[in-house]
């Protein structure tokens, strides 16, 4: 299991149809509405060798454990060979097959438009903690 640490900001809007995103950097603008949490302690890059390795497994189920202010939200999606972990800053989950180094998973069952709405409202709140918990199930 990999556990990521980052913040809100008040430009979240969580509004993108097909992804959520986590990333390092520390100020998005509203523009971002994939992004939900910022000032992550990790990046895809940071994570250990033995997670990527099981989730380039093509029958990986990955499954992720967003925790915001005592509410949880659970999203599950696919691992893929072709995942290559290399982004140092940013966390993609992604509904669709696509694949680039910022992807964490594919084929997701939620987007950040589809995050219960409550959760959202708290990360809108600067510095609120967000713990991303990962998996492969």
């Amino acid at each position: 299991m990999e556990t990521i640490i980052a913040r809100g900001h008040p430009n979240i809007t969580s509004k993108h149809k097909t992804t959520f995103e986590i990333t390092k950097d520390s100020e998005i603008s509203k523009r971002a509405d994939c992004i939900i949490g910022v000032k992550a302690n990790k990046g895809l890059k940071d994570l250990s060798e033995e997670f990527k390795k099981r989730a380039r497994d093509k029958n990986s189920v990955i499954k992720v454990i967003l925790n915001v202010g005592g509410l949880q939200e659970t999203i599950y999606g696919r691992g893929h060979p072709e995942l290559t972990f290399s982004h140092e800053t940013d966390i993609v989950v992604r509904k669709s097959k696509f694949i680039c180094p910022r992807t964490l998973m594919i084929k997701a069952n939620k987007s950040s438009a589809e995050l219960d709405r409550r959760l959202v409202e708290l990360l809108k709140k600067d510095n609120q903690k967000l713990e991303m918990r990962i998996e492969i199930i």
